[in-house]
């Protein structure tokens, strides 16, 4: 039984892989798949990646990109979610900011640096057509963080996936202003290159156990009552949010990287393009 580690956040994105380890599914193949949840996000998963402290990240693909061109040791084996990740834009729920206009030049609430609540900051900025050298971070490491961040005035806006932060916008405590998708599949699956050096074949049987898994997932019956009981979530949202998102059993293309690449870049989220082959792996 070959040993796994395995961080990705606490979202519904990952009950796939949540339900593959309870059903015994990776034990079958020989893997014990000992899953960490990381509310942090993003940023928190790349440092793991680099200190060894997890062998795979279920990642935001913008996230794992940057910190691969900046020197993280590991690659892209696989997409994850092809459909975008929807991030909402949110305020405190008693704040006088009404228009994603209002936010120009106002402190951004983010899990860390280099998380997905940063780059996206970025892509929001361009798309809107402000200075993004004007933007300003306040580092809340979590929801929580930011909750208290934006309702103390430390932080103007937070950005975070839609349907999580719902709950907080249904009960008073934000107001969402607008949303922004990503213009590339949301989730990826990395891992560290020393983990598909020795372990290729690990690696290959993990890939076809999550395949099958998220391939079936949305039949799973009654998957949308245990989804929102599991997420503290309205039944007819995560309908909607099961309607809109689609994992992938495909390989991240050269096409698509480049378009990341090409953007990160333009914001100046990093300073150099690297090759196809240095961020993705091909199993």
């Amino acid at each position: 039984m070959k040993t796994i580690k395995i961080a990705g956040v606490p979202e519904h994105f990952n009950l796939p892989w949540e339900l593959a380890i309870e059903n015994g599914d990776f034990k079958d193949v020989g893997i014990d798949l000992q899953w960490t949840n990381i509310p942090e996000g993003t940023g928190k998963m790349c440092q793991m990646l680099r200190d060894g402290e997890t062998d795979i990240a279920v990642i935001l693909t913008e996230g794992i990109v940057k910190d691969i061109v900046s020197g993280n040791p590991s690659k892209i084996v696989q997409i994850y979610v092809e459909s975008p990740l929807i991030w909402g834009i949110h305020v405190a729920a008693a704040s006088n900011y009404n228009t994603l206009s209002d936010l120009e030049n106002k402190r951004v609430a983010i899990s860390r640096f280099g998380s997905g609540s940063q780059l996206m900051a970025y892509v929001n900025a361009k798309n809107e057509g402000w200075n993004t050298e004007n933007l300003q971070f306040e580092v809340v490491n979590t929801i929580d963080g930011a909750v208290e961040a934006l309702t103390n005035g430390t932080a103007d806006y937070f950005m975070w996936e839609h349907f999580m932060t719902k709950p907080l916008v249904d009960n008073g405590i934000f107001r969402r202003v607008a949303d922004c998708p990503t213009p590339w599949p949301s989730f990826v699956i990395a891992v560290r290159e020393e983990i598909l050096t020795k372990h290729p074949n690990t690696i290959d049987k993990l890939l076809k156990v999550i395949n099958n898994t998220t391939k079936k997932f949305k039949d799973i019956p009654d998957i949308d009552s245990t989804l929102a009981s599991k997420f503290n979530q309205k039944k007819e949202d995560i309908q909607e949010w099961l309607h809109l998102t689609e994992w992938s059993q495909k390989q991240l293309t050269e096409k698509v990287l480049n378009k990341i690449q090409n953007q990160l870049l333009d914001l100046k989220i990093v300073e150099k393009k690297v090759t196809f082959m240095e961020i993705v792996k091909v199993l």
